[in-house]
């Protein structure tokens, strides 16, 4: 039985691996070892599977719990000069309750700005001491809350947990316009949280909506993460062959490495972006978050993809330099 399930899971791991080759910038990479390996009259470079990137942190490891808000409806209708009833009712009705992260957000973020106001107004001069004393105590309990609540909508989203999925290929072509799309939803939810407690600021359930589907579209944090794994470990194959190089009468022709400039700089690109979302973010970041930040999305950590990658490419570069140039080129 052993036999025969090791015998499946080598077949598996085949599959896995061949499915890898299908990638057009793991073509890309077996045409470049295939091109160094022709300059140098050696075989071709033989290749390992670079892994792939960390998982996501659980629901449980990256949700901040909230306590829940309770009160009796006549201590809500007390209130109703603030304009809060309504809100309050369409929270508790049985949509409300089932509301997706995103639009908890826009009802937690509405409710502080009717309780804030009236807070700041002739309201409470109206009010009982009882009932005056809940409203600040609601006011104050919903501002510290805010900033947590406007975490989850993020972290507890569908669509921002895809754009790690593990189950992903490498970034392989820059598609512009997707691109763009992607960073102006980033933009947006950085807006958001950068104005939560503006009252100017005014959002949009629409929009907010239509930039988590452009984030849903495709997985691009994990794409560019892998992409950055493979090119890293195909240029420390690539650079373990020059390094043994002794040939002085060989040459290196031309090294068509645009596509290699597009990766780095959409993947700096994006990975300001997150970082820079994730850190403002005004909560104590859980555990696991920041050692997921720190392994997988750091532009400063040696041991992240982004510097591991910047290593790697430096010494390919050094290498290379060290060898002539072929005249046709």
């Amino acid at each position: 039985m052993d036999r025969w399930r090791n015998h499946s899971l080598a077949i598996i791991s085949s599959a896995l691996l061949a499915g890898c080759g299908d990638n057009p910038t793991e073509q890309r990479w077996q045409s470049y070892h295939q091109q160094l390996a022709n300059d140098l009259a050696v075989t071709d470079i033989k290749r390992t599977d670079p892994g792939n990137i960390g998982e996501f942190p659980e629901r449980p490891d990256r949700v901040i719990a909230i306590p829940e808000t309770r009160d009796s409806l006549l201590n809500v209708y007390a209130l109703r000069e603030c304009q809060i009833t309504s809100l309050v009712a369409a929270r508790n009705n049985q949509l409300g309750r089932v509301a997706p992260p995103s639009q908890q957000w826009l009802y937690e973020r509405a409710l502080w700005q009717r309780l804030s106001t009236c807070l700041n107004s002739e309201v409470p001069d109206q009010l009982s001491d009882e009932d005056r004393t809940r409203l600040e105590q609601l006011t104050v309990t919903k501002t510290g809350q805010l900033p947590a609540v406007s975490w989850n909508a993020i972290f507890d989203s569908s669509e921002w947990v895809k754009s790690f999925s593990r189950a992903s290929q490498p970034f392989s072509n820059v598609d512009e316009t997707a691109i763009k799309q992607q960073l102006d939803a980033i933009d947006y939810l950085q807006q958001m949280t950068d104005h939560q407690f503006d009252h100017s600021w005014v959002q949009d359930s629409s929009t907010l909506e239509n930039h988590l589907k452009n984030l849903q579209e495709r997985p691009l944090t994990a794409e560019v993460l892998r992409a950055l794994l493979l090119a890293t470990q195909r240029l420390t194959e690539a650079s373990a062959l020059l390094a043994r190089h002794s040939d002085t009468t060989r040459c290196l022709t031309y090294w068509e490495s645009q596509p290699l400039e597009r990766l780095a700089n959409t993947a700096r690109q994006w990975l300001t972006a997150v970082n820079r979302l994730i850190d403002a973010q005004q909560v104590d970041k859980p555990k696991a978050i920041q050692r997921y930040q720190a392994r997988w999305l750091s532009l400063t950590n040696s041991q992240a993809p982004w510097r591991q990658f910047q290593q790697a490419l430096l010494e390919h570069q050094a290498l290379r330099a060290q060898v002539s140039p072929c005249s046709h080129n």
